[in-house]
């Protein structure tokens, strides 16, 4: 009986213990997790920046900043963002198809959450044709 309260006291120590780690990670807190560009003309690429803050207590390391499509180009804070700071996540999206359009950009770091998932969202519509 005693071995077992002893194991069950450790295995709860060990799990306390892992916890309170997972409250020391860092983690992101974002301004916005989709933007909305709205109607776009065609041809002109847009530009947004989702701004960041971390919220945990370790420094963010951003390892990937993927979009799912070849339309979209990302840049982004490549040092450590410390706790209590903030960093940026810069998305261009090339609207050179005239239709609506929904694109996911997926965020890798060491957060508590490893992955997250930014959306951008609008309408490219055509140009009218120039008149002579």
């Amino acid at each position: 009986m005693k071995k077992i309260l002893i194991l069950c006291a450790v295995i709860l120590g060990f799990a306390f213990s892992v916890s309170a780690q997972d409250n020391e990670k860092a983690e992101f807190k974002f301004n916005e997790e989709k933007h909305d560009f709205g109607k776009i003309a065609q041809g002109t690429p847009v530009t947004t920046i989702f701004t960041f803050t971390n919220i945990g207590k370790e420094p963010l390391i951003l390892t990937e900043v993927r979009p799912t499509c070849g339309c979209t180009i990302a840049d982004y804070t490549k040092t450590p963002v410390k706790s209590g700071e903030s960093g940026a996540i810069k998305i261009t999206y090339n609207a050179a198809v005239a239709a609506p359009f929904n694109k996911t950009i997926v965020v890798t770091s060491n957060a508590k959450t490893p992955q997250k998932y930014l959306n951008i969202v609008g309408e490219v519509v055509a140009k009218a044709p120039s008149s002579k």
